[in-house]
């Protein structure tokens, strides 16, 4: 049996490898800046730089108006837009606005469901990228307990 996890143990650490390795370093490290960023300006630039934001009606961001406890925070987003590539959540008012990250592949549809932690009440935004285009879709969350830190 020790073997045979040895064995699975190597190869998930070979195709961790091989993925990072076809993951483009600049393409890594701004995404790491993206979630230390503290401000939402520097998010954008770091995952769009100079694409624009659009908003749009094709993105379907469910989420509720009031959360009763900020730590779990349930958050679907869906579209029909084509070409998606990545999808982001961005809550505009936690220390850290983005809170998550989907690269989307071509065979899969842009439909995700996660939980989220929120601070204090805030806009939570949807955002959608193509190869070319931002879309953004978003809501008001009104938070009555704290979830990060409060």
């Amino acid at each position: 049996m020790k073997v045979q996890t040895s064995r699975r143990r190597l190869l998930q650490g070979v195709i961790s490898l091989v993925a990072l390795s076809s993951m483009p370093l600049k393409l890594l490290a701004r995404a790491v800046k993206a979630f230390e960023a503290e401000e939402l300006d520097e998010v954008y630039r770091e995952l769009f730089g100079d694409l624009p934001v659009t908003p749009s009606d094709e993105i379907r961001l469910k989420i509720p108006d009031i959360a009763e406890n900020g730590a779990v925070v349930p958050v679907t987003i869906s579209t029909d837009i084509s070409g998606v590539e990545a999808v982001y959540v961005v809550i505009d008012k936690n220390p850290n606005p983005l809170s998550a990250s989907f690269h989307v592949g071509a065979m899969s549809p842009p439909d995700i469901s996660l939980r989220v932690k929120m601070g204090k009440s805030s806009m939570v935004r949807a955002l959608v990228r193509t190869e070319d285009k931002v879309y953004m879709a978003g809501k008001e969350v009104k938070v009555t307990i704290g979830g990060c830190g409060g």
